[in-house]
C-alpha cells in the first residue's frame, strides 16, 4: 500500500476552484456540505497526489466511495445539464421531423385524392378512404399513385366505390411488385 503524503492547502484551493467548489458526484456546494480532496486512483491502489488525480466530493461522497476505483469521473452539473440540453434539442427535432412527415403525407394523399374527387363530381372523400391514400403515400412515389388514380378513374368513371376498390388494388399490387 501506497504511503499517504499529505494534500497542502494551495493543491486543495486549486482543485476545489476547477471543480467550481462543487461536489463532482452529488453536485453539493458549501454550506451544506464540507468539501474535500477526493483522489480519483485511490492511494491504497497507488495513487497520486497529481492535480489530474484529484477531485472535488463532500464529506458523504467521498467517505462512501472509500478506495474504489473509478474508471472515470462522473459528469459535472453543467456537463449533465449540456447533456439534458442536447437530448431535448434532439427530441424538438425529431418532432419536428414526424411533424414534417405527416405534413408531407397528408398534402401529397390530397393531390391524389383530388384525381379521384373531381371525377366524382364530389365535394370530399370518405375519412377511411383518405387514410388509406395515406397509407399508399408512405409506400409508394407520387406518380405512381397519380397513375394508378388516373387508371381507376379511366376504368370506372361513374362507380366511385368501383373506382377506388380498383385503385387501392392497383396500389397493392404495385407495393407487392407484381407486374401490371
Amino acid at each position: 500500500m501506497a504511503e499517504r503524503k499529505p494534500l497542502g492547502k494551495k493543491l486543495r484551493f486549486e482543485v476545489f476552484k476547477r471543480d467550481g467548489f462543487t461536489c463532482i458526484y452529488c453536485g453539493g456546494q458549501p454550506p451544506k456540505v464540507v468539501l474535500h480532496c477526493d483522489h480519483v486512483v485511490a492511494v491504497a491502489n497507488d495513487g497520486t497526489n497529481d492535480i489530474d488525480n484529484l477531485v472535488t466530493a463532500c464529506d458523504a461522497c467521498n467517505l462512501g466511495k472509500g478506495a474504489r476505483e473509478l474508471t472515470s469521473i462522473p459528469p459535472t452539473l453543467e456537463e449533465k445539464a449540456a447533456i439534458l440540453e442536447e437530448r431535448e434539442a434532439q427530441i424538438t427535432a425529431f418532432n419536428e421531423l414526424l411533424a414534417a412527415k405527416v405534413d408531407r403525407i397528408e398534402q401529397t394523399a390530397w393531390i391524389v385524392a383530388d384525381v379521384l374527387i373531381d371525377s366524382w363530381g364530389e365535394d370530399g372523400i370518405r375519412k377511411d378512404w383518405f387514410a388509406s391514400i395515406k397509407r399508399f403515400v408512405e409506400s409508394l412515389p407520387l406518380d405512381e399513385l397519380l397513375d394508378a388514380a388516373n387508371r381507376a378513374v379511366s376504368r370506372q368513371p361513374h362507380n366511385k366505390n368501383a373506382c377506388f376498390a380498383y385503385f387501392c388494388g392497383i396500389c397493392w399490387r404495385k407495393i407487392k411488385g407484381d407486374s401490371q
